[in-house]
């Protein structure tokens, strides 16, 4: 199960440099953000029931928080080849349209209740208007980067074939997630698990970001194609973390989502690793329980326990140490601008070593 092009140094600063250049990133990307929310044309009429029922419902779930990783990992791609962010940031927003319409989306199909500490969208707006604030969130992917002045033609064509690839990639990702939900399916190997995450994850969260802020950088098909090497094996860490921390992460910092993939009976890699090698009992139990919706603590706790008994967490948790380790042997032999090979190594470590 070893990633290929694993360094296994396991060395790093724990992310730290990349916290510090995140931060020092956000202020422009809100900032841009925040001045191209869309909004009603004046003069068509209905302006203000339009704003209430479309405009403004995005521009308050935009505003509502989010770290920004993904924009800043748009400048981060382009300053790593060279250029200036400044010709990265309609793609860098353009990531976070993509996000936002990505969770006004599945917090639909997961029937959730909170998103970034507020009632989700669907919750305060009903399904209806939530569904069409999700697809305008969807027409500023392409939108904000067809409009943008920075970019020549040929480069703006391109940014918007990767984005396009993104969306259908990530789209093929939810059809497995929700899919074996739907039919019940426990049939689900490792295997499985790895290729729906990186189609589902990897591409939004790290693949499609670095190799669109490389592209608008004027970076070298050299460069693109191993940034986005790098963001495969980067974002699928991204997401195994995620995994672990909702099963033995900080409950506090998690709150009410603590443990809600086993309530949500969620084929995570966890889940799979533990099916795949319990005995029979032991099996049937743990599946009892990621069938059952459960709820309460000691139940959730039991699911846990058999998980860690079949090595299953730290089975996960040492492979995606292996990918930020392979991730950081996918930048060898390509040149990088200023400190960005530091930042992106800092980077891998972040996605692994992080609390929330």
């Amino acid at each position: 199960m070893a990633a290929s092009g694993t360094t296994g140094t396991g060395a790093g600063d724990g992310g730290a440099l990349f916290a510090a250049w995140l931060a020092g990133r956000r202020p422009r990307i809100e900032d841009y953000i925040s001045r191209h929310l869309p909004a009603p044309v004046e003069g068509q009429g209905a302006e203000a029931d339009l704003a209430r029922y479309l405009y403004d419902p995005l521009a308050r779930f935009t505003r509502s928080g989010g770290k920004r990783t993904r924009p800043a990992l748009v400048l981060l791609g382009c300053e790593a080849v060279g250029g200036s962010p400044e010709r990265a940031l309609a793609a860098a927003a353009a990531i976070e349209s993509f996000q936002s319409a990505a969770l006004v989306h599945d917090d639909i199909a997961d029937e959730g209740e909170m998103r970034r500490s507020q009632p989700c969208v669907y919750r305060t707006e009903g399904i209806g208007v939530a569904v069409n604030v999700g697809d305008l969130a969807l027409t500023e992917v392409i939108g904000g980067v067809l409009a943008d002045p920075a970019l020549d033609d040929a480069r703006r064509l391109r940014v918007m074939r990767e984005l396009v690839e993104m969306e259908r990639r990530t789209l093929e990702g939810q059809a497995l997630d929700l899919g074996w939900v739907r039919d019940g399916r426990w049939d689900v190997s490792v295997s499985d698990y790895l290729r729906m995450a990186s189609h589902k994850t990897a591409y939004y969260s790290a693949v499609t970001p670095l190799t669109v802020g490389a592209v608008c950088g004027g970076g070298t098909d050299g460069q693109v194609d191993a940034l986005g090497a790098f963001g495969m094996d980067a974002g699928l860490a991204f997401q195994l973390k995620d995994d672990l921390l909702n099963l033995v992460g900080d409950a506090r910092a998690q709150g009410k989502d603590f443990r809600s993939d086993i309530t949500e009976g969620k084929r995570t890699m966890i889940a799979c690793w533990a099916l795949g090698r319990l005995p029979g009992a032991q099996r049937d139990e743990l599946l009892g329980i990621l069938s059952s919706h459960a709820t309460d603590a000691t139940t959730l706790e039991r699911a846990v326990d058999l998980m860690e008994g079949a090595g299953a967490v730290d089975a996960v948790r040492s492979y995606a140490r292996e990918l930020a380790d392979s991730a950081k042997g996918r930048l060898k032999g390509i040149e990088l601008a200023g400190d960005a090979r530091a930042v992106l190594e800092s980077m891998a470590d972040f996605f692994v070593e992080r609390r929330g």
